[in-house]
């Protein structure tokens, strides 16, 4: 079914307002419309005094000027290797484009494809072509993929992780990394709802990225310590949103480094504590041994009803999106029965209602980690790496009310 031209004209907006510029042709090839269709589409928003118009671009009236970086020296090429079919890193990409073509510096994408260790055979070409420096955002579906991937360590070029934080004490943890402080986004959905007087709180995330995996860790820390929240649970928010767990049961010393069981507590009876599988669960899906497989996640419209819950998380946009129209099917409404905030807002101004979203700055962690490739290359030698983190927003919409 052909898109409204309103709803895609506020795709558009929120693209140009994300980026600062875009190219017509660009939008079009996104949209899958005619190039013809999408000026059409920029002429009414610069009609209507919502962005300006350029030779072939559309440009934010908002858009922030750009940091100078030194100018890096002649010859060479910085390559970007992202996932295929991840429209959020998507816009993180355009963000680390657009800031090395300002500074003059020619600009290969590798797309890997969604197979375990897709990455390595990239870079390792890459690295035999004339190529000065690395942006990269690994899948990592799993905290064992991304531990797999310690030979980005000895790159022998600059490198930047993309909206990666790599696990504390590995291999990779030395590295350069621009990154969404993801923690304090859970923090701006958890103290929202709470503030609108919701104390029964869902959380429907992934849990087959480092995102998702520290949005779960999160969730489960901010819930466990607010006395507000009374009751609070995890579940998957897709059927195919769960990374592969190893078999068996969680290791006890893991568990506790990774903060899913509090210091001093008996591993072996915690894990079978009434409130330790939803930490566990939140904090990367791992599960205690079971006598038979493992439950899949309910639906979300029974836990709601299960746990009294009047609000609910939705990780990421899509799935929110999708979540939201089964809550419908099943008889809840939002935001009267129920208030949902999703994460990412790549899409999430589109649902219907217009969903409450913390959006993260997905091309300002681009263009930060393409600034920080570029003063290391302007500054050879001694470096001592450095780990940025950038504050995300929360853009209230019509998905929230108090109860």
């Amino acid at each position: 079914m052909r898109e409204p031209s309103e709803a895609r004209r506020r795709r558009i907006l929120a693209a140009v307002q994300s980026r600062g510029s875009v190219r017509v042709t660009d939008l079009a090839t996104e949209l899958d419309v005619s190039v013809v269709t999408i000026r059409r589409d920029v002429e009414e928003l610069a009609k209507a005094g919502t962005l300006r118009r350029g030779h072939g671009i559309a440009r934010s009236l908002r858009a922030p000027e750009p940091t100078p970086a030194p100018p890096p020296a002649e010859g060479g090429a910085v390559a970007l290797v992202v996932p295929e079919r991840h429209a959020y890193l998507h816009e993180t990409m355009h963000g680390a484009r657009t800031a090395l073509e300002e500074a003059g510096m020619r600009v290969v994408l590798h797309i890997a494809p969604q197979v375990a260790g897709a990455e390595r055979p990239i870079v390792e070409r890459v690295l035999a072509e004339d190529v000065r420096g690395l942006l990269i955002a690994p899948r990592w579906r799993t905290t064992a993929a991304e531990l797999a991937d310690d030979w980005l360590a000895a790159v022998r070029v600059p490198l930047v992780l993309m909206e990666r934080r790599p696990w504390p004490g590995s291999a990779l943890h030395g590295l350069d990394s621009v990154c969404t402080d993801h923690w304090y986004g859970m923090h701006l959905a958890v103290a929202h709802l709470v503030a609108l007087g919701h104390r029964r709180i869902v959380l429907a995330a992934r849990d087959d990225s480092p995102t998702a995996r520290t949005l779960r860790a999160a969730f489960a820390e901010i819930a466990s310590y607010r006395a507000e929240i009374e009751d609070w649970v995890v579940v998957l928010s897709a059927a195919d949103a769960g990374a592969e767990a190893p078999s068996g049961q969680v290791e006890p010393s893991l568990a506790i480094a990774a903060g899913w069981i509090p210091a001093g507590v008996d591993p072996g009876s915690a894990l079978h504590e009434a409130g330790a599988s939803r930490i566990a669960a939140a904090a990367g899906g791992w599960r205690p041994r079971l006598s038979g497989p493992p439950e899949a996640a309910p639906a979300l419209a029974a836990t709601l009803r299960e746990h009294r819950a009047t609000a609910a998380i939705l990780h990421g946009d899509v799935d929110a999106l999708m979540l939201v129209q089964q809550l419908a099917e099943a008889g809840i409404r939002v935001p009267d029965d129920c208030s949902i905030v999703a994460y990412d807002d790549v899409v999430a101004a589109l649902g219907s209602p217009p969903l409450t979203a913390v959006a993260p700055p997905k091309a300002q962690v681009g263009r930060a980690a393409a600034e920080l490739l570029l003063h290391r290359l302007a500054t050879p030698g001694e470096w001592r790496a450095r780990r940025v983190e950038l504050i995300p927003d929360l853009k209230v919409r019509g998905s929230t009310r108090s109860i």
